[in-house]
């Protein structure tokens, strides 16, 4: 347990932030959901849908700290590649 005043404050801090950091990668994940089962319906116009909602949402995630930069612009490459590779 945290003695002085400032650690107090910190464990605070920590809390109401991992609280918000997972609000926000739940939501991430929703979105990389959705695009996923377009994906697997074969509805390319619906995963196009999809993919454009869940970009900014990968990206804001990203420069929050929330998920690496990279794996960010790894998973938008890789459905970016499923999607496209979809039957018109």
């Amino acid at each position: 347990m945290a003695n002085t005043k400032s650690a107090k404050k910190a464990v605070r801090q920590i809390t109401r932030r991992t609280e918000t950091n997972k609000t926000r990668r739940s939501n991430m994940r929703t979105h990389l959901r959705k695009v996923e089962e377009a994906i697997a319906s074969g509805d390319k116009v619906a995963a196009q849908a999809a993919l454009r909602v869940a970009e900014p949402v990968l990206a804001r995630t990203a420069q929050l700290g929330i998920l690496h930069r990279r794996a960010a612009s790894r998973k938008v490459s890789r459905l970016s590649k499923r999607v496209g590779a979809m039957g018109a």
